[in-house]
């Protein structure tokens, strides 16, 4: 392969930046730790896996739910009970290769901690396939820092995914062990990192591995200018929190002093590389998501917020957890593995007390029951203030909210409710539903107009989160209004004692840690709105003139994970 034929430009094609990481990581996989792939099943994930053939380690699939038996080695029930003494089965983890974690945006921190620590330990890498639907389901932190390359071929069609030559990746690892690097050429990786945010030094150790593997991959036996804009550009992109700060201005000379022109090019300040060549390389690249995030440095999730639903135990489904002592109840399932292993140390003396009994005596205490953790379903509660001249533009724009919301909510297994408050009472105008038609009809008919009834509206919300808690759901009040409360729970006009309830009621649903969004739709902020939000523990987001996308967007970045 030439250098021409594999050195890029920030125009190249993703899918050939992805076959030139796939290249980098089969000359040094361990060093390099492997590679995350963003793409949903189809025929291009397909052609991409098969070019992994071109690593030299064997592949290694796995699964979110694996677990500590499979990973680490246990009890090899069928040769135990075969030859009557306990034999210990090998895990992946005794294996060298390539792990390849299908569905890895569902992989849980637990397991996440595990394979950090088989990556540390050497003698393999990673493969992790995110099939993530959104920008919110991703694969574990603690795994992708330790992997080199994040490629997203999510975009690119079957047409571009194209077969290439093979390179000679054996003589490419032969130069790779002789190439070294210069302490100015970490020095210019590890500033252009700290420009765009990066603070942890792996990123630098894993683009100069790339940026060598680059070098012995075009044939050089030494760095140079391409090779480090190689290795950033695949290493940095994904990583970056921040855009580099602009060069402050600086005074001119009173009397110029130019460097004469046999000054020897390789002694510029190492400083200057990365301003003037590589920044630019590494912006272009940046996801295209991560500059709408950066221009709000300060927007951070609130405190308590909910993302997603709380962690609960069951025995049904979910990411697997120890096995406990259990019954044979016919709700339980039992975990036969453990169970043989709590029953496996009495056999020799329950044999010598029953010896008409069967060849294995398993006692009620040696039952152990499978566990396992899954994340509850959320249930979004839109309380909406239907009163008022505003009513019918306020409402359009909460019925689209509502909308455009619960079409993402499929993938995150968001339920969503709708209750409407005006005139002296409150309505549940739409229970607990995932049904985007059944949403769409019952909304057409939201009626508007008439008094401020807030604390009403935020007493229904409250029985239904309870009602929602005790079927398993995890519920999220977002209040739609301007906050002028003017009616009581008694149905009196009376401004200042529907305030005081409403902030009653808001102070219960902070007690009860249910959180929420509190979006403030009037023409202008209202300060008590955000004094009852604080008593709620929810976010308070002011959007006058709001549409129903700006309405969904605040929402979702509220209740972001």
């Amino acid at each position: 392969m030439t250098e021409t034929g594999t050195e890029r430009d920030e125009h190249q094609p993703v899918w050939s930046r992805a076959g030139l990481a796939l290249d980098l990581l089969a000359i040094d996989p361990v060093g390099l730790g492997g590679m995350t792939v963003r793409a949903r099943a189809g025929p291009v994930r397909d052609l991409f896996l098969r070019r992994m053939a071109r690593l030299p380690m064997p592949l290694l699939r796995v699964h979110p739910q694996i677990g500590d038996d499979a990973l680490f080695g246990g009890l090899d029930l069928g040769r135990t009970l075969a030859q009557g003494r306990y034999i210990r089965s090998e895990g992946l983890a005794g294996r060298s290769g390539v792990l390849m974690l299908a569905m890895a945006e569902r992989c849980g921190p637990g397991l996440a901690a595990r394979f950090a620590r088989l990556l540390d330990s050497g003698a393999r890498a990673m493969i992790l396939l995110d099939e993530g639907a959104d920008e919110d389901e991703r694969p574990p932190g603690a795994i992708c820092e330790r992997l080199a390359f994040h490629v997203d071929l999510s975009d690119v069609a079957l047409a571009e995914a194209q077969e290439d030559a093979v390179p000679d990746l054996a003589s490419a690892r032969s130069r790779y062990r002789r190439i070294a690097a210069s302490g100015e050429d970490v020095r210019t990786l590890v500033a252009l990192a700290a420009r765009f945010g990066i603070d942890t030094m792996r990123a630098p150790m894993l683009a100069m591995r790339a940026a060598r593997a680059h070098a012995a991959l075009v044939g050089r036996d030494r760095l140079e200018e391409g090779d480090l804009r190689a290795g950033a550009e695949l290493v940095f992109p994904a990583r970056a929190t921040r855009l580099p700060a602009p060069p402050e201005p600086q005074d001119a000379p009173d009397q110029p002093n130019p460097r004469p022109d046999t000054e020897d090019a390789t002694a510029r300040d190492p400083g200057d590389l990365p301003r003037d060549i590589l920044i630019e390389a590494v912006r272009a690249l940046l996801p295209d998501g991560l500059l709408t995030g950066l221009a709000t440095p300060g927007h951070n999730t609130a405190a308590g917020g909910s993302g997603a639903g709380r962690l609960r135990k069951g025995n049904r489904r979910g990411r697997p957890l120890p096995p406990r002592p259990g019954r044979l109840n016919g709700r339980s399932r039992v975990d036969l593995v453990a169970t043989l292993q709590a029953c496996a140390p009495w056999q020799t003396i329950r044999r010598k007390s029953m010896p008409q009994a069967g060849r294995i005596i398993i006692f009620p205490s040696d039952i152990r029951v499978k566990r396992y953790q899954d994340k509850s379903d959320r249930l979004l509660i839109f309380v909406v203030d239907a009163s008022g001249s505003a009513a019918v533009s306020r409402l359009s724009e909460a019925k689209g909210a509502v909308e455009l919301l619960l079409a993402q909510s499929y993938a995150q297994r968001d339920h969503v409710a709708l209750i409407g408050f005006r005139g002296d009472g409150a309505d549940l105008l739409l229970p607990p539903t995932r049904s985007l038609v059944q949403t769409k009809r019952r909304l057409a008919a939201l009626p508007g107009g008439g008094g401020t009834p807030l604390a009403t509206g935020l007493q229904a919300a409250v029985q239904l989160a309870e009602h929602s808690e005790r079927q398993g759901l995890t519920p999220s009040i977002l209040l739609l209004t301007d906050g002028r409360a003017n009616i009581t729970l008694s149905g009196a006009a009376d401004r200042p004692r529907a305030q005081g309830e409403a902030e009653q009621i808001a102070s219960l649903i902070g007690a009860r840690r249910i959180g929420g969004v509190v979006l403030d739709i009037g023409n202008r902020p209202h300060p008590p709105l955000k004094t009852l939000s604080q008593a709620m523990q929810a976010r308070y987001v002011p959007l006058p003139r709001a549409d129903a996308r700006r309405m969904s967007e605040a929402v979702g970045a509220a209740l972001a994970p």
